[in-house]
């Protein structure tokens, strides 16, 4: 048995929140609609990129009135939903604006390989480029991503820390393991690895209460940075073959479901030995959670990792905006709704039983 079974067999996986297997979703009309609003989204800034939220505007219903302004960490994690769509739902003018996207994140990158946000804003911009290059096979984007590997690599410290950005970093240690694979860099590989080994390593109170980045322990950790750190090492633990790495995701996947509400909403913060804090978690790291359950579904085919999955979506489902994106009280979050699109179409593919792998899209999104 292995590490990430027994997690799973000693109970420590979410508990059982439903009888018997769901029915199989409908998510088309949902799903059509926020795919409509990302097209948007990207038109409104001219560019082929996109903002990281807009205005809603009650006044006319469009939602999208004076985007900010368009940034490579926000555009990058949308290029492998917009391919991922365009091959589930079989509509090729996705891939063509996946493309285009990825084409302006190229030219907004600077020379030290790095795009605005640094670490964590590089490793998403990375994850885009990848899937671009596993589309399209072009140099350009391989390129792209030699060069945000070389930077990663030159920034992480000796004990195999990035120091800046700490609390997110193992989401970056995947993309940069994922470049290592797919680009045949084992530099990067070997760089990637030493990062989510150094972060096992430090002491946890049953999970991420700790700042990776400075070693320093928080009172309190918010959700969107223990969702990044699960999502990093459950994805380096794939990569790697090394269950301790996805045991310790899921042990943390398994500690955010069980302080889940009736209504499927999440804490926006844990303390030690997870305890829920303030208010309820952001959307975008709502979303993340429950594409974090579907991957360990997809992963390790263990069924108990679907259980927080309907309630979850469900309360996601319900901030979905009458235009198709996941807004929040006044803005519209771009990550949120590319998120709910990633969730909408694992569930569906889950539910079909084609959680196989098929495309790089499926992995990178």
């Amino acid at each position: 048995m292995t590490a990430l079974d027994r997690v799973t067999a000693q109970g420590d996986a979410p508990k059982q929140r439903m009888s018997g297997p769901a029915q199989p979703p409908h998510h088309r009309t949902r799903l059509a609609a926020a795919l409509d609003w990302l097209v948007h989204a990207q038109d409104v800034t001219g560019s082929g990129a996109f903002a990281p939220d807009y205005p809603i505007d009650g006044s006319c219903g469009d939602g999208l009135r004076g985007g900010q302004r368009a940034c490579p960490d926000t555009t990058g994690p949308v290029i492998p939903t917009l391919y991922l769509a365009a091959w589930y739902l079989e509509r090729p003018e996705l891939a063509q604006r996946a493309e285009r996207a990825a084409q302006w994140a190229v030219e907004t990158q600077l020379s030290s390989g790095a795009v605005w946000g640094g670490v964590v804003g590089t490793g998403r911009a990375l994850l885009g480029w990848l899937s671009a290059f596993a589309e399209t096979g072009s140099g350009v984007f391989a390129g792209a991503s030699r060069r945000a590997g070389r930077f990663l690599v030159a920034t992480l410290d000796h004990d195999g820390m990035w120091r800046r950005d700490g609390a997110r970093a193992p989401y970056t240690a995947w993309a940069l393991a994922e470049a290592g694979r797919r680009l045949g860099a084992p530099e990067f590989r070997a760089a990637a690895a030493r990062h989510l080994r150094a972060v096992t390593r430090v002491p946890h109170d049953h999970g991420w209460m700790r700042d990776y980045g400075r070693g320093v322990p928080e009172r309190s950790s918010p959700l969107c940075d223990i969702a990044d750190a699960i999502r990093g090492l459950l994805e380096g633990g794939r990569l790697f073959g090394e269950e301790r790495l996805s045991a310790h995701a899921a042990l943390a996947a398994a500690g955010v479901a069980a302080a889940m509400a009736p209504d499927g909403r999440l804490p926006g913060r844990f303390a030690a030995g997870w305890r829920p804090q303030g208010s309820p978690c952001c959307l975008v790291a709502q979303a993340r959670m429950v594409n974090i359950w579907l991957r360990l579904f997809e992963i390790t085919g263990a069924t108990q990792w679907l259980e927080p999955v309907r309630p979850a979506l469900g309360f996601l489902t319900s901030a979905q905006h009458r235009d198709g994106a996941i807004a929040g009280p006044a803005r519209i979050c771009s990550t949120a709704t590319k998120l709910f699109v990633d969730a909408l179409i694992r569930d569906e593919r889950i539910a079909r039983g084609l959680a196989r792998e098929a495309t790089a899209a499926v992995v990178l999104a």
